[in-house]
């Protein structure tokens, strides 16, 4: 592991017309991937869905972020919570899946908790000793962005505020957070959190890994880098004037900003895609260092989108997913191999998100090591 920091230190130090990408062992070894889980992705703020997965007080959905169960539910009061998954008396679960509580209550030994996660009934428990105001579930750190919801496990982490003046200036006319939930999916790639980033933020590979879905109105050719900054890269998938527009959106949007899809990424683990009237969302949650957790949202802007266009829409990205998955996985195998070391990226509008991952990586792993 030691010998990949300078190597990851070195690419970063390239000249920015002789990028290259990073060697199979940073998407394949399990030491890489400890001392990811230990920096980057344990300091890092984590997209977990979007606020109108819980509209209502009691509204609840559960995820596993590295080795922490959460539960993100919608108090009494209104507000957005993160809570541990974890009963304080013997660890048990407290909930799976989603739905609607009014309590939350272990299955082990009936341990009763209120919506804000304060202990509310421990039956028989009489011992002198005990405290149920010292046995509240923990709190998560919680960041609410154009209807995203962001969790960050480290008790001291700080909102990326800064990070996201260039990507608001890039979003707003779109008006992200008013977009409503038509759709959630969750699933398992067998592949390295690193390899979904760098596929779904790279244009180079549109037309030939999808000639039937995307080709026809994001082709690779009409790719064009976009914003970036400390902790965000994006792109634009213009479509050409033969696909037509993909539906009104927002009043305020220009008409190039409805002829394009714009993809961006919110290290270390969000990436989208923002068209005028669809957003589509994937969240990575890593599980090794080649599985990952996927769990990706479909929101349209008001009734845009008549019921059967989302429903084809719906199929579209399946299908869009399902060919990403194919080749990626296919690829986790290969970057096992000796011979998968540094290859030349493509040109800033083709893999210029790549090399901006790439040195946010390597100031992170900067960071780390003082």
């Amino acid at each position: 592991m030691n010998d990949l920091r300078p190597i990851l230190q070195a690419l970063d130090a390239l000249p920015a017309d002789s990028p290259m990408g990073l060697p199979g062992a940073f998407y394949t070894s399990p030491d890489r991937f400890v001392w990811e889980k230990k920096t980057v992705l344990q300091h890092g703020w984590h997209c977990v869905g979007r606020q109108d997965e819980v509209p209502e007080a009691g509204d609840f959905f559960t995820i596993q972020l590295l080795d922490e169960p959460l539960i993100v539910v919608r108090g009494d009061d209104g507000e957005i919570r993160i809570l541990a998954n974890v009963c304080r008396h013997r660890g048990m679960p407290l909930a799976e899946g989603r739905g609607n509580v009014k309590r939350f209550v272990c299955a082990y030994h009936a341990w009763m908790y209120g919506r804000d996660g304060a202990l509310l009934r421990a039956t028989r428990m009489e011992n002198e000793g005990f405290d149920a105001s010292s046995c509240k579930l923990h709190s998560y750190n919680i960041q609410l962005w154009n209807g995203f919801i962001y969790c960050n496990l480290d008790a001291h982490a700080v909102p990326p505020v800064d990070d996201t003046q260039k990507l608001d200036a890039l979003l707003d006319p779109y008006e992200t957070g008013s977009f409503r939930l038509v759709h959630v999916a969750e699933e398992v790639w067998h592949t390295n959190w690193k390899c979904l980033v760098e596929n779904f933020m790279e244009g180079y590979h549109l037309s030939v890994v999808h000639p039937q879905t995307l080709h026809g109105y994001t082709p690779t050719g009409l790719a064009r880098k976009s914003a970036s900054g400390p902790g965000f890269t994006s792109y634009c998938a213009n479509y050409p004037d033969s696909a037509g527009g993909r539906g009104m959106g927002a009043p305020g949007l220009s008409q190039e900003e409805r002829q394009r899809s714009t993809l961006f990424a919110r290290f270390p683990t969000q990436v989208a895609s923002q068209a005028a009237s669809l957003l589509v969302s994937l969240s990575i949650f890593p599980i090794s260092a080649e599985s990952i957790h996927v769990k990706w949202t479909m929101s349209v802007y008001g009734d845009d989108l008549d019921e059967g266009t989302i429903q084809d829409r719906i199929r579209l990205w399946e299908e869009v997913n399902r060919e990403d998955r194919e080749k990626l996985e296919k690829m986790q195998v290969a970057l096992r191999s000796q011979h998968a070391q540094s290859g030349p990226l493509a040109g800033e509008d083709f893999e210029g998100t790549i090399r901006d991952f790439q040195a946010w990586l390597a100031q992170q792993d900067r960071a780390a090591v003082g």
